[in-house]
């Protein structure tokens, strides 16, 4: 059942942005098309015109869908982004939203805000969709949890990294493989806000079932174990000046396999296009409680790491 009352010409507000997250900038684009001279000269993400850039104007755009208003905890930055991603209502309070959009698009990446961010649209009954890391701790998580699985309202969260084109033929399916044994990945910046992408790149492969988590690692370098019910070891090291890139090692009993990440654009659309979907059907694109295994795991990771680098147990969150 539609969860909008036009599925074919969808308003979304977007909520941004934070330090080091152009989201709002790209995400909008890809719903509204862009100013290519302005996004160029004016967005402070060079990569975001660069990927932006390269894809055909005819194939960039989300169709029946686009964003008609901003909110910016400061102006001048949802300013900027309207004029580059065409958006034509820049709003004071993000309650504005409610009344003129028919669903929340909340592109900042700091997942101890996210229940404040989300609280006003939860109450109007809006369908939200929430950018990597759903949360960051154990209150928020129940939080989450009552509203999403008690009260059935309408949120959804991932990582771009779950919808990448290259990860995907080896979602579930590594039998040539053999047993898988060891999985790593490297990944840039802090584990509270980009271990998830790390976390939900690889989870898709090798499924539910994280049993233990332990973070060897600092705030600036963490080190990440994980074991797995499978019988995989998984190893995520989270380091702040890493140049970021998804470079994937899956190793089993039969062989092993590196695999590269690189088309941004591709794995942003799909993950917006996954809400849409979800907003014309209301199914979701995947169950909540991946969501919440996976938040476990950016909760474990950071509660280890400042209990002295204890062995948390996944069943003892949530």
């Amino acid at each position: 059942m539609s969860l909008v009352s036009n599925p074919e010409n969808i308003k979304l507000g977007i909520i941004g942005m934070t330090e080091g997250n152009g989201h709002p900038f790209s995400w909008s684009a890809i719903f509204n098309g862009y100013d290519e001279k302005l996004m160029t000269e004016e967005c402070p993400f060079t990569g975001i015109p660069a990927y932006l850039n390269k894809e055909p104007k005819d194939r960039l755009r989300i169709t029946g869908a686009n964003v008609t208003h901003i909110y910016c905890d400061k102006r001048s930055d949802a300013e900027k982004v309207a004029r580059c991603s065409l958006i034509p209502n820049v709003v004071n309070k993000p309650e504005e939203f409610i009344g003129n959009v028919d669903a929340v698009i909340i592109s900042t990446d700091i997942g101890g805000e996210h229940v404040r961010r989300v609280r006003p649209f939860v109450d109007a009954g809006l369908p939200v969709f929430i950018d990597k890391p759903l949360c960051d701790n154990r209150k928020d998580l129940e939080i989450f949890r009552k509203w999403i699985i008690d009260e059935k309202k309408h949120i959804i969260s991932s990582s771009g990294m779950r919808y990448a084109k290259e990860f995907m033929p080896y979602h579930m399916r590594t039998e040539e493989l053999g047993q898988l044994r060891f999985v790593s990945m490297p990944m840039a910046k802090k584990w509270e806000t980009y271990g998830i992408h790390a976390l939900e790149s690889i989870y898709p492969i090798v499924g539910p079932g994280f049993e233990t988590i332990q973070n060897i690692g600092t705030c600036e370098r963490n080190i990440v174990h994980m074991t797995h019910k499978r019988g995989i070891d998984i190893v995520i090291a989270c380091i702040k000046d890493v140049q970021y890139g998804g470079a994937l090692r899956l190793s089993g009993t039969a062989g092993n396999v590196t695999i590269l990440s690189n088309d941004t654009y591709y794995a942003f659309k799909a993950q917006l296009q996954a809400f849409v979907d979800f907003l014309r059907t209301g199914e979701y694109p995947f169950p909540f409680s991946e969501t919440e295994e996976l938040m476990r795991l950016v909760i474990g990771g950071i509660e280890s790491r400042e209990n002295k680098n204890k062995i948390i147990n996944l069943n003892s969150i949530g």
